[in-house]
C-alpha cells in the first residue's frame, strides 16, 4: 500500500520540534539587534572622533590652534528627523565634521541632540549621554548604562 500524506502524529512531531526551536532561537536573534546597535554607536562615537581630530590637523596646517566650536550648527535640540554631525553653516575648514550627518530619531540605536554640545545615543531604551568639549576637543560618554560598551 503506497502512502501519498502524513499522518496526524507525524504533523504534530514536526510542529512541536519547530515550536522548541523558535523558542530558542528568537531570544538568540534579539540578542544579536542589540548587539548591533552598539556596535553602530561605537562605530558613529569613533567616527565623529576621528572627524575631530581631522578638522584639527587641518586648523594647525592654517595656524589654528583651536578645536571647533560645536559639531554640528544651526540644529535644534530635541529634534527628530534632523541631520546632525554635520556643518550647516560651512563654518569648519572642510564644510562638513562627517561626509554624511547622522540623522536623528528617538528611538533605540538612533542619536539625538541634547544641546549644543550634548548629544544622546539610545540603546534598549536607556539614553547614553555624550558630550563635546571644545577647549580640549573630546567627545566623551559622561553618562547612560552602556557608556562602557559603546567607546572601549
Amino acid at each position: 500500500m503506497k502512502r501519498f500524506a502524513f499522518t496526524m502524529i507525524e504533523l504534530v512531531f514536526v510542529i512541536v520540534i519547530l515550536g522548541i526551536l523558535a523558542a530558542i532561537a528568537i531570544p538568540k536573534f534579539a540578542a544579536t539587534r542589540d548587539d548591533a546597535q552598539i556596535t553602530k554607536g561605537r562605530a558613529d562615537v569613533a567616527a565623529i572622533r576621528s572627524a575631530i581630530v581631522s578638522e584639527r590637523q587641518g586648523r594647525l596646517l592654517q595656524g589654528n590652534s583651536t578645536y571647533i566650536a560645536a559639531l554640528d550648527q544651526g540644529v535644534a535640540a530635541n529634534t527628530a528627523g534632523v541631520v546632525i554631525f554635520d556643518d550647516n553653516d560651512n563654518n569648519l575648514a572642510n564644510g562638513s565634521l562627517l561626509q554624511y550627518g547622522i540623522m536623528t530619531a528617538d528611538s533605540n540605536g538612533h542619536w539625538m541632540k541634547a544641546s549644543n554640545t550634548t548629544y544622546t545615543y539610545k540603546i534598549m531604551g536607556a539614553n547614553n549621554t555624550f558630550t563635546y568639549d571644545s577647549a580640549n576637543g573630546t567627545f566623551l560618554c559622561t553618562s547612560g548604562t552602556h557608556c562602557s560598551a559603546l567607546v572601549n
